[in-house]
This record gives structure tokens, C-alpha cells and sequence, in this order.
């Protein structure tokens, strides 16, 4: 017997399949590179007009009995976009000043505080809300949907939109004190 005829001859992976793996391959990496790329860029900038999304409101927290609210809903107000979680300890370094923030504001009709719950659970979310007082519209950030377009960097994180649409300011981390909301807030409301 010789050789060649007692080893079995091993065959390669098919052309066909080869092609297949290096296209997959490919496919992956331009996905990873995207997200990449898109995690660069950091927070949407002021001076960027902001795209409309929708909100679900919990149940006790709605805006003017609507469970649901969407960006383009308030045109013609400032909006403040404060994300939050029950599990982030400087978010509540800064719960009751932006209450206050919103007792002063609110009644006005000029101002809308939307508090985005992110990547959290609503039992957590409703103790939070409750240990502060929180009374402005909140709700959760279904599949992390608002939090991905805004490219938040963690929690808390807050954006100041003004009358048109567009990106005043943003605050990252928690705020130190109720003046320094209304330091953002009082100039928006003035430029009319």
C-alpha cells in the first residue's frame, strides 16, 4: 500500500464558502467601525437642531393627560431633557433642583422638563421619583432609543432645547444648584 493511498486526501473549504465567511467578516467590521465612529463623536452639539422622538410617560407622570409625548409637541417652548436613573448617585445630587427648576418654570407654560429614565427598571424608577418629589413628565427610554440619538455619555446628562428646536446647551453631570438652571433657562426665555 502507499502512502498517498492510506491518508485520505483532505479537501479545502470550498471557494464559494471562503467567500462567504470574508464578506460576513467584512459586514462585522464595518459595523464595529461605525459604532466607533458614531461613539467619537460625542453629544449632538448646540447650535443643532434636534429631531423629533417620542416619549412614553409613566402612568402619574404624563404631560396634559397624554401618556406619550413627542419634541415636536412643545415647538415654541424651551424644553429641558434631563436623563436620569434610579441607580445614579449624582442623579440625585441634582433631583430637587430641577423640581424646583420646574415649579418655577412650569406653571408658566413656556418651559417643559421631560425626565428620560435610562436603562433602568420602572419600579426603581417610581421609588426615585417619588423619594424626590418629582412631579414633571418622566418616562423610560424604551430600548435606549432617545439616549443613543443624543449620544449621552452617562447619567445625569441634560439638554436645553429652545423655542425653535434647536440645541442651546447641554449639561453633563449633575448641577450644583438651582441658580445655575435658571442661569441657562432666563436667557432662552428672553430671547424672544
Amino acid at each position: 500500500m502507499t502512502e498517498s493511498q492510506s491518508t485520505p486526501q483532505r479537501k479545502g473549504v470550498p471557494l464559494w464558502a471562503q467567500a462567504i465567511i470574508w464578506v460576513f467578516l467584512a459586514g462585522l467590521l464595518a459595523i464595529v467601525a461605525m459604532g466607533l465612529n458614531r461613539a467619537q463623536q460625542g453629544t449632538i452639539q448646540p447650535g443643532h437642531a434636534v429631531s423629533d422622538f417620542t416619549l412614553p410617560l409613566f402612568s402619574g407622570y404624563e404631560y396634559e393627560g397624554k401618556s406619550e409625548v413627542h419634541l415636536e409637541d412643545f415647538r415654541g417652548k424651551v424644553v429641558v431633557i434631563n436623563f436620569w436613573a434610579s441607580w445614579c448617585k449624582p442623579c440625585e445630587q441634582e433631583a430637587a433642583d430641577l423640581q424646583r427648576a420646574w415649579e418655577k418654570y412650569g406653571p408658566t407654560g413656556e418651559v417643559v422638563f421631560l425626565g428620560v429614565d435610562y436603562v433602568d427598571t420602572e419600579p426603581n424608577a417610581r421609588i426615585y421619583l417619588k423619594k424626590f418629589g418629582i412631579t414633571y413628565p418622566n418616562g423610560p427610554d424604551v430600548a435606549t432609543r432617545i439616549s443613543q440619538y443624543f449620544r449621552i455619555k452617562g447619567v445625569p446628562e441634560t439638554y436645553f432645547i429652545d423655542r425653535e428646536g434647536v440645541l442651546q446647551y447641554v449639561q453633563v453631570g449633575p448641577f450644583s444648584s438651582l441658580q445655575q438652571i435658571e442661569n441657562i433657562v432666563d436667557p432662552m426665555l428672553a430671547d424672544e
